[in-house]
């Protein structure tokens, strides 16, 4: 009886071992972080908004696009993990924009466009922000173009965002209008 007990305890120690190994051979094999983070999107910012407007200017972009949102913000982290990490959006936001994300209750040092320095939240308040998520869109020259306030939960209506912003189509028809006229 003793012996068949060992041996149950050495199948059971050995199966806790096995699962051990199998779960550090896959904590090695799956990257910390995926390149379809939703924060791969935005530029790695030091906080200077006329750094990234240059960074436009000279890749020949459309402009930048500020997110602003905050850690706590539900529908900013329904976007961030379901429309922001999609390589899709990735891969069109970033040969079209520069796009930068602003904490609303972050402290990091933001130089505006115009060279006035305000921690996140005192910039985001400065901009006159009601809600997050929310992205400005800001052409070549430093104009501010458009302001989108809300998230939108699907990669379409995000990048038909941007497309609608790009294609100067703001200033002459709706939002809503612009994708109920894109083919689906």
């Amino acid at each position: 009886m003793v012996g068949r007990r060992h041996l149950l305890e050495a199948q059971l120690a050995f199966a806790a071992i096995s699962r051990l190994l199998i779960a550090g051979a896959l904590v090695l094999v799956t990257p910390a972080a995926s390149a379809e983070d939703w924060d791969r999107l935005f530029s790695p910012t030091l906080g200077d908004l006329r750094a990234d407007l240059a960074e436009v200017k000279a890749s020949g972009r459309k402009g930048m696009v500020i997110m602003y949102h905050f850690e706590e913000c539900p529908y900013c982290q329904r976007m961030k993990t379901g429309v922001l990490a999609q390589r899709e959006v990735h891969d069109w936001y970033l040969r079209e924009f520069v796009a930068v994300a602003i904490d609303t209750r972050g402290s990091q040092a933001i130089t505006g466009l115009d060279g006035k320095v305000l921690p996140e939240r005192d910039f985001a308040r400065a901009q006159g922000l009601r809600g997050t998520p929310t992205f400005d869109f800001i052409a070549p020259d430093g104009t501010p173009v458009y302001r989108h306030v809300g998230a939108l939960y699907d990669t379409v209506s995000f990048v038909g965002l941007g497309r609608y912003v790009a294609s100067g189509a703001y200033r002459s028809q709706t939002f809503k209008a612009f994708l109920n006229a894109q083919p689906q």
